[in-house]
Formats: C-alpha cells, structure tokens, sequence
C-alpha cells in the first residue's frame, strides 16, 4: 500500500521525502531490537554455509552484476546509471524483511535471520570498497565519507537496540513485541510514501526510462535469486531456495539514508524502483517455492 499510495500521491510522498533517513534509522533500531544476540550466535551452527553466504552475497554478486552490466552495454553509454545502479544494488546487504518473507513462504527463516543480521553489519565495510574502489561507479561522495555514513547508520540502531535490550526486561520486550512489530509495519508504509517521491513525475516525462528500470530491477532481482539458488544447491533445496531469496531483495532504504543528493538522480529513481520487486517478488514466487517443496 505505501508504494503504490505514494506512487500517486506525489504531494503526500513529497511531504515525506524527508523522513526517509530517521524512518529507516528507527526500523533498523526496531528490527534489531526484535534480533536476540544469543539467538543469532546459537544459529551459528553451520559457521561455513553462512561464511560462505555472506561472501557469495557481498562480494561475488557486485562482480556478477558488473560482469552482466558490461555484456549488456550497460556500464557505458546512455544505460551507465541504470548500470551503476544494478551494480551498486548488488553490493547491498540483504533486507532486514527477508527472515519474514523465507517464513512466509516456507523457507528457511533461521539462516535468512543470521545472514541478513550479520549482512547488515558488515555492508558498511565491502560495500564502499566495491562500489567506488573496485567498480569505480560515481556516487559524488568519497569511501571514507560513504563508510562513515553507512556505520553511523547501522552502528547507531544497533547501539540503540543493545542498550534498550539492557534497560528493559526480557519479559516487557516480550510483551510489547507485536506492538513493536506494527510499528515497524507502520514506518514501512511511511517509507513507501517517502521512497515514491517524484516516481510519477519521472514516469509521465520518461515512461521509457522508468519502465526500463522497473524491468531491470525485477530482473536483476529474479537473476541474482536464481544465480544464488544454483550457487547453493550442494547445501540443499530449502537452503539454496532461501539464499536466493536473501540475494535477489537486497536493502535499498540503506542507500537513500545515505546517500548525498548531488548522487545521479537516475541512480536515486533506480533505488526507488527497486521498491516494487523488494515487496512483490516473494507473493510472485510464492507459487514457485511451493511447488519445489511439493516436488522435493
């Protein structure tokens, strides 16, 4: 509902463009507060599969994805900004929903929660390296300024959430747990309307570009889904179905909150456009994970 609502409102997203960053700030502290430490080192029981995971997530897929934007022709000419904006929608970490949507649709929602944790805190580090070291992709601010950003931006909800654990009983945080779960629900839908902001403009004057985007995000999201599913097949079914998963929704929310605005506003609608695969690609292939469990 937030993305489509806000996709035509342009007046109500333009009015919350603004809270996109302490909208996602609040999420990540509220999601992480709802991430038990204890719990995510006792699912570390098989450390090589999420070593592993978190390698092939971070640092394998960027290059995949730059390998696919250079064959396509899209890391130069006209289509370089989409390509810079698959590239660097690769290097993100896996999105904090992902745990709920593996249940969701019955996966494995116990490796989805370590690896989209542990991505989380680790995107500050390769991601910066990758994109403007490595790729060399233009973003108009510096690694050091990038990295900064994105630590102060997962470092401060997870400092948040640890100190919040610490203060308040184990029994309250249970109690409150479906009311921090619906305010999390709530600032998503407020993120939606916040990421939309300008998308209709953008679609009435280029529908070409903007539809163009919408088919790359969907693809590039379905690609790396199913490149990461074959990757992992050794580990099993359930667990290749659910790293593809992790791999094809990737955290934009991260991106917008910190990214400077002098970025390529073709890189920023990209980002934005990725919104619609994020929310809608785990109902499409909803069917598709309950027919491979049916035939395993």
């Amino acid at each position: 509902m937030g993305i489509f609502a806000g996709l035509l409102t342009p007046p109500l997203a333009a009015a919350l463009r603004d809270v996109v960053t302490p909208v996602v700030a609040s999420l990540m502290t509220l999601v992480l507060l709802r991430v038990d430490p204890a719990q995510v080192v006792a699912y570390l029981r098989r450390p090589v599969l999420v070593a592993g995971l978190l390698a092939w997530l971070l640092l394998a897929c960027p290059v995949l994805a730059f390998a696919a934007a250079w064959l396509t022709g899209l890391a130069t000419g006209p289509g370089a900004p989409l390509g810079a904006a698959l590239v660097i929608m690769a290097t993100g970490c896996a999105a904090t929903s992902s745990p709920a949507f593996a249940r969701l649709v019955g996966l494995d929602g116990e490796v989805s929660l370590v690896v989209a944790v542990l991505s989380t805190l680790l995107v500050p580090f390769t991601a910066p390296p990758l994109a403007l070291g490595l790729l060399g992709i233009d973003l108009s601010i510096s690694m050091p300024a990038l990295m900064g950003r994105l630590v102060l931006v997962v470092g401060l909800p997870l400092v948040l959430s640890l100190v919040i654990r610490r203060l308040v009983a184990r029994e309250v945080l249970e109690r409150w747990g479906r009311a921090v779960d619906g305010t999390v629900v709530l600032l998503v839908v407020l993120y939606g309307f916040g990421i939309m902001d300008g998308v209709l403009a953008r679609l009435v004057a280029a529908p070409g570009f903007v539809l163009g985007g919408i088919a790359l995000a969907f693809g590039g999201s379905f690609a790396l889904n199913a490149a990461t599913a074959l990757a992992f097949l050794p580990a099993g079914q359930r667990v290749a179905l659910s790293a593809g998963l992790l791999s094809g929704n990737r955290n934009m929310a991260l991106y917008f909150a910190v990214l400077p605005a002098a970025t390529d506003p073709r890189i920023l609608l990209f980002f934005a456009l990725c919104q619609f695969p994020l929310f809608l690609s785990p109902f499409l292939l909803r069917p598709v994970y309950r027919r491979l469990r049916v035939e395993e």
